[in-house]
């Protein structure tokens, strides 16, 4: 059992956010994600906020003579973590909490099992596996070489932040470990395409070549590093991320770390492997409004670029169809896709 949140003599069980079911009534701690001030159609202001812990994310209205709407106004920070006693409910507009009683977490809740991660989605995979998943990648499917050296080395270089990154601030894998679990997924399928298409053309000319398939996959996201920089309520912009992208500071990482394989008397990769795994970089996106500005112009950068675009998409639909009714037979259109999705049923 929980300590007395309050005075008031009640006690309830914890129960993380994500594990509420519709009509449960607990205590959770939970991480103030989002406040946003807005206003009714009759001109009464209101707060947007969002809840969340690693497994849910809830956000709701707290109407203007709402019991809490004063303290929400003054006193709720956002990235602050706080310890609730809501009732859980879903509704035609998303899931929504009706708060009881609401204090910020303090240092005697740590034995309640409180703990700042406990309130940021991450990835289902362990970090430290996935990061050797790629190594491995990177050491069995590129040829000992300069290539192989300067993809290493980028790992290698950028280890602890690659453990935890996100792979976006919305829309797919933007969770602590995301960049990771999608980089895998990318170039786990890229190198199985590449390598099937090599074993059935083997006549073709140049010949597919999957080691740069595989670097090209590995290191097509490197610049996130720079576009993104991680918050207690996720990855936000860089200046540099909302004015270059990581699509170029990804090209400039894969030049700085060529050169500085030059300064320290290594060999760097040749000129037209550097062409053909910088184009793979700028191209994964194929589309000028997706932040490309030239389309996939090799078979290689083709492969990095659908498997990209299909790992991303399909982790949207996932997530579409995991908060999407169990009783609908189709999601609702307003999601990230812009589009419907079959559950099943009638």
């Amino acid at each position: 059992m929980a300590e007395l949140f309050d005075k008031s003599g009640e006690s309830s069980p914890i129960t993380p956010l994500g594990e509420l079911t519709n009509g449960q009534e607990a205590d959770f701690f939970a991480l103030l994600a989002e406040k946003t001030q807005l206003t009714t159609k009759d001109g009464k202001p209101y707060w947007r906020v969002t809840f969340q812990d690693a497994g849910r994310q809830v956000s709701f209205p707290i109407w203007s003579d709402a019991p809490h709407a004063q303290k929400c106004n003054t006193e709720w920070q956002v990235g602050g973590f706080y310890k609730l006693r809501a009732l859980y409910h879903e509704t035609t507009y998303g899931p929504q909490l009706d708060i009881r009683l609401i204090r910020p977490v303090e240092e005697t809740d740590q034995a309640d099992g409180f703990d700042p991660t406990m309130c940021q989605p991450r990835s289902r995979f362990d970090f430290e596996e996935m990061f050797a998943d790629l190594r491995a990648m990177a050491e069995e499917k590129i040829a000992e070489g300069p290539l192989q050296t300067l993809v290493l080395g980028l790992l290698d270089e950028h280890r602890d932040d690659l453990l935890v990154w996100p792979a976006a601030s919305r829309n797919h894998h933007a969770f602590a470990g995301g960049y990771l679990e999608h980089v895998r997924n990318v170039a786990t399928n890229a190198l199985l395409l590449a390598e099937r298409y090599a074993d059935i053309y083997p006549d073709m000319t140049p010949p597919l070549d999957v080691g740069m398939v595989a670097a090209g996959a590995i290191l097509h996201d490197i610049g996130k590093l720079r576009e993104l920089r991680t918050s207690p309520v996720g990855a936000e912009y860089t200046a540099a991320g909302s004015l270059v992208g990581h699509i170029l500071q990804g090209r400039d990482m894969i030049r700085e770390a060529a050169a500085a394989m030059e300064r320290d008397g290594q060999e760097a990769p040749d000129a037209e492997s550097m062409l053909r795994l910088e184009h793979i970089i700028i191209s994964h996106q194929r589309l000028p409004e997706w932040g490309s500005p030239k389309p996939p112009m090799t078979p290689e950068a083709l492969i990095v670029h659908y498997a990209d675009d299909t790992d991303a998409k399909l982790q949207m639909m996932m997530v579409i169809l995991s908060e999407t009714d169990a009783d609908a037979a189709l999601s609702s259109r307003r999601n990230v896709l812009g589009q419907q999705v079959y559950r099943g049923g009638e």
